[in-house]
């Protein structure tokens, strides 16, 4: 990380009526303030060489764990956490019906490819038919996306009804909650044509609104995707989740229905990127 260059200058205060001490004897003010002004230009100019140096370094380790390979599972103790800070890989600047596309073909693309596909999967548009029928269609592999979709409309058609929900849409005086919350993803294994990715996740869900039977909370899960490099994207063959791991709550004020169902319809989410 670069050093900024606005950062706060040391002042020396002296005490109410104390002069400022003389220059010493034999040393000229404006040369003394040149060597001090060239000395911090050139303290500049070696935080800058070592900052640029660590960030080559950062993004060749990067490069080279995009490389064919297998990381250590979860349950080996081994894994270690990838850095997420910005590589200086670009986001992608396409869409389709909303979902980010056009990751690059390397493990970090995949990753990227999967938190943003974890959180349509996650979204409220699955609830309805035309929108959840869109989702798949755009993340998910031509090969499985019919199996897929006689599935999820099974399991969404059982969800509505549990919830009350006319095809995704909440009866009068209330409003569907369902966002997820990626906390971070791992790389399980990467060949470049395959990757298996984990994404960590919170997610509210539920109705919000007066009387509300179905409270929105949270839900902490990991999700896997397996995924395939097809046509210069990835997609999504087959996917699966466990729960956890689940963090302790906070000891907060739970907000009002009002409030929340407020907080989702302004707060709008994001595209995520490695």
């Amino acid at each position: 990380m670069s050093v900024p260059d606005d950062q706060p200058h040391t002042r020396t205060r002296y005490p109410a009526g104390e002069a400022l001490p003389d220059a010493p004897a034999g040393r000229h003010p404006l040369r003394t303030l040149a060597a001090v002004l060239g000395a911090v230009l050139l303290l500049l100019m070696v935080i800058a060489v070592v900052n640029r140096t660590s960030g080559s370094g950062n993004q060749a380790g990067a490069a080279n764990s995009s490389g064919s390979g297998t990381a250590s599972s979860a349950g080996s103790g081994t894994a270690q956490a990838s850095a997420t800070a910005p590589t200086g890989t670009q986001p992608v600047s396409t869409s389709q019906d909303g979902i980010a596309t056009g990751f690059p073909h390397t493990s970090e693309g995949a990753q990227s490819a999967a938190v943003n596909y974890s959180v349509a999967l996650g979204s409220s548009e699955m609830y309805t038919t035309a929108s959840r029928h869109a989702i798949l269609q755009t993340i998910m592999d031509p090969a499985t996306e019919a199996q897929l979709q006689s599935t999820t409309d099974s399991q969404y058609a059982s969800l509505n009804k549990t919830l009350g929900l006319n095809n995704g849409v909440a009866k009068a005086g209330l409003a569907l909650v369902s966002r997820p919350l990626p906390v971070g993803t791992k790389a399980d294994g990467y060949s470049g044509e395959v990757a298996t990715v984990e994404v960590w996740s919170d997610q509210l869900g539920g109705l919000a609104g007066t009387g509300s039977t179905q409270p929105v909370t949270e839900y902490w899960y990991t999700l896997t995707m397996h995924m395939h490099w097809i046509d210069g994207d990835w997609k999504v063959t087959s996917y699966t989740t466990v729960d956890g791991p689940a963090p302790i709550g906070a000891n907060q004020q739970v907000s009002s229905a009002n409030a929340i169902s407020g907080a989702v319809s302004q707060f709008g989410g994001f595209r995520y990127a490695r």
